[in-house]
């Protein structure tokens, strides 16, 4: 029988991110294969975890370039990109809670990649008058994450409705990432 390895990553993806502490055979269950099949594909839970870095990465881009972040207002393009992320938000929330990707000095390009994008979103916000200036763009992006792992869970475990998650996280950073004008 032949072995669909995405499916394997969403499956695992799916499970660890409602409970990262499953277990490399809990994680085989949820995917419909031995623990065996498993391990031949992922030599371990380290390998697994790297495996769904890679796919995080890649969705995270996916949805980077179908936000068009260049294009209209940042506010609009940052609207855009918390919709087309809510499929990977799960997957999303449990790499950024992943302790060992950070486990080396050195960050992963990916992340880097990611970082310097959306960090490029709401320097181009500030620059532009749309978002505070005296909120780093670093901090913005760190925000965004924690925001949208926060939505995962909540959606996940069924306190706020999956339809609902673009505009809450959306309206929430943009309300306070906004530069006001002062009376």
């Amino acid at each position: 029988m032949s072995v669909d390895r995405d499916q394997v990553l969403r499956s695992a993806a799916a499970q660890l991110t409602r409970k990262g502490s499953s277990t490399m055979d809990e994680v085989a269950r949820a995917a419909g294969i031995s623990r065996a099949t498993l391990h031949r594909h992922f030599a371990g839970r380290d390998a697994l975890v790297r495996a769904l870095e890679e796919l995080g990465i890649q969705e995270c881009e996916a949805a980077l370039e179908a936000a068009r972040l260049g294009e209209d207002s940042a506010e609009e393009a940052l609207r855009r990109l918390v919709k087309e992320i809510q499929p990977a938000a799960g997957l999303l929330a449990f790499l950024v809670t992943e302790n060992q990707l950070f486990e080396d000095d050195a960050q992963h390009e990916g992340w880097s990649r990611l970082d310097d994008n959306i960090g490029a979103l709401f320097r181009r916000g500030q620059e532009g008058g749309e978002f505070r200036i005296d909120l780093s763009p670093a901090w913005l992006t760190e925000a965004l994450y924690g925001l949208i792992g926060a939505g995962a869970w909540a959606v996940l475990d069924g306190r706020v409705a999956a339809k609902d998650f673009t505009h809450m996280i959306a309206e929430l950073l943009i309300g306070g990432a906004q530069r006001r004008v002062e009376p």
